[in-house]
């Protein structure tokens, strides 16, 4: 016998079962972007590597270690994207969208990283996110934050914290990382190996680390806060003020600096204490030079990136139901005219009742078969149909999921007593 072949570790199989509350989540976030006037770009999974390097940075762990990269058959080099905020500037670049023009966009699909798997966090994982180009001021960053903040509200999310930081312009970014270096520089007996590396190369991300020996020396380390130009300290003080107008709560974490190299200015991320070491819902900030540093004009950018499954996951430990899928009538047919005449019928109905969810028997059974496969099915209602039935010109409507008596229901009435008894919220299937 043949090995049985599985799917690659890290990626999954989303379920039928499991699919409902995807399209929930989905269909949530889509609607939310349309609502605040973003339009959608879709973006192909396969990019041209330097694409990635040249944006997130070639000594951050996604170019170093995590990207699925290779050479197609014209030697050209080649990786399944780990992010879109990159590939969003290369399409706008490429297709003129962005220079002297505002944009708002959004996308959604999956992002591919050779992480260790582990809850929330995946080999094949999914991205919604906001991309905005030409907008410099702080009144962008307000409202794709609230964006994100209406999200939860709309979920039914609690108990996640905003935080929020700047830093700063590239001028002054360079000076606090010199000030960093020094610093580091000073404890350098005490860091690991990783963090050495990183000094020099990249040393905010020191800032980042989560190794527990050197968490004092990073609390105590420099505030990038501190050494901010004067205008990047207006434009986050007016962000905190547009969101305090809007009733957004957040926090300052000074030791927030996001791990893609393109961020300057606003940074935040959205964390729960839920999802035990993946925590972070939602995260995005400013990249005003990536335009130019990937061959287009100088253009202002602002996004985030949300990660679908850890958002389920948060869904789940929330007990938090979410609207099902399953059929709303299952139609049971005794005999082959009753089949023949079922069928015309469920087409006739979904010509007039187009959002009714209806499943058909098919493969005959006796009656008690049939009835078994209307209650695995979810159905709200069982209509049934046989010789007796269509002889007289009716329907039997069976309620499947209360004690409601079965009634007769002409066939020529069905469509409006369908209409009473589902559309007015009796199913909420």
């Amino acid at each position: 016998m043949a090995k049985v072949i599985q799917s690659i570790r890290g990626m999954h199989d989303i379920l039928p079962d499991q699919s409902p509350v995807w399209n929930y989540l989905e269909s949530t976030i889509r609607d939310l972007f349309i609502q605040y006037g973003y339009r959608e770009l879709r973006t192909p999974v396969l990019e041209s590597t330097s694409l990635f390097s040249r944006s997130i940075g070639e000594v951050t762990d996604i170019v170093e270690k995590e990207m699925y990269s290779f050479d197609d058959r014209n030697g050209d080099n080649l990786s399944l994207r780990p992010e879109c905020t990159a590939s969003c500037v290369r399409a706008g670049i490429q297709h003129g969208l962005l220079y002297n023009q505002q944009q708002r966009i959004w996308y959604i699909g999956p992002m591919f990283r050779h992480e260790r798997p582990q809850k929330g966090r995946y080999r094949q994982f999914y991205q919604a996110g906001i991309e905005t180009f030409g907008i410099p001021g702080p009144d962008i960053d307000a409202e794709v934050i609230a964006v994100s903040a209406r999200l939860w509200k709309r979920l039914g999310l609690k108990n996640v914290e905003l935080q929020i930081n700047s830093l700063g312009s590239n001028e002054a970014r360079n000076n606090y990382r010199e000030v960093l270096i020094n610093y580091l520089k000073s404890h350098e007996d005490q860091l690991g190996e990783e963090e050495k590396r990183r000094m020099l190369s990249n040393p905010l991300r020191v800032l980042d680390s989560k190794n527990p020996a050197i968490a004092d020396i990073i609390k105590a380390a420099p505030q990038l806060l501190d050494y901010l130009d004067e205008e990047s300290a207006a434009h986050f003080e007016r962000l905190q003020q547009l969101l305090n107008e809007m009733a957004i709560p957040f926090v300052i974490n000074t030791r927030l600096v996001r791990g893609l190299d393109y961020y300057c200015r606003t940074v935040f991320e959205w964390v729960t204490t839920e999802l035990g070491s993946q925590g972070t819902i939602c995260a995005g900030g400013r990249y005003d030079g990536l335009v130019e540093q990937l061959g287009g004009k100088a253009t202002p950018g602002f996004g985030f990136a949300m990660g679908l499954e850890r958002i389920l996951l948060l869904l789940e430990e929330q007990a938090i139901s979410t609207p099902k899928q399953s059929p709303q009538l299952y139609v049971v047919m005794q005999g082959e005219a009753a089949e023949t005449a079922g069928f015309k019928l469920t087409e006739r109905l979904r010509d007039e009742l187009p959002d009714l969810r209806i499943v058909n028997n098919t493969s005959g059974g006796s009656f008690k078969s049939q009835m078994k496969r209307a209650d695995k099915s979810g159905a709200e209602f069982a209509i049934i149909l046989g010789d007796n039935e269509l002889a007289e010109g009716n329907v039997s409507v069976k309620p499947l999921r209360s004690n409601e008596a079965q009634s007769q229901i002409a066939l020529l009435e069905l469509k409006d007593h369908l209409n009473k008894i589902i559309r007015t919220g009796k199913n909420h299937g």
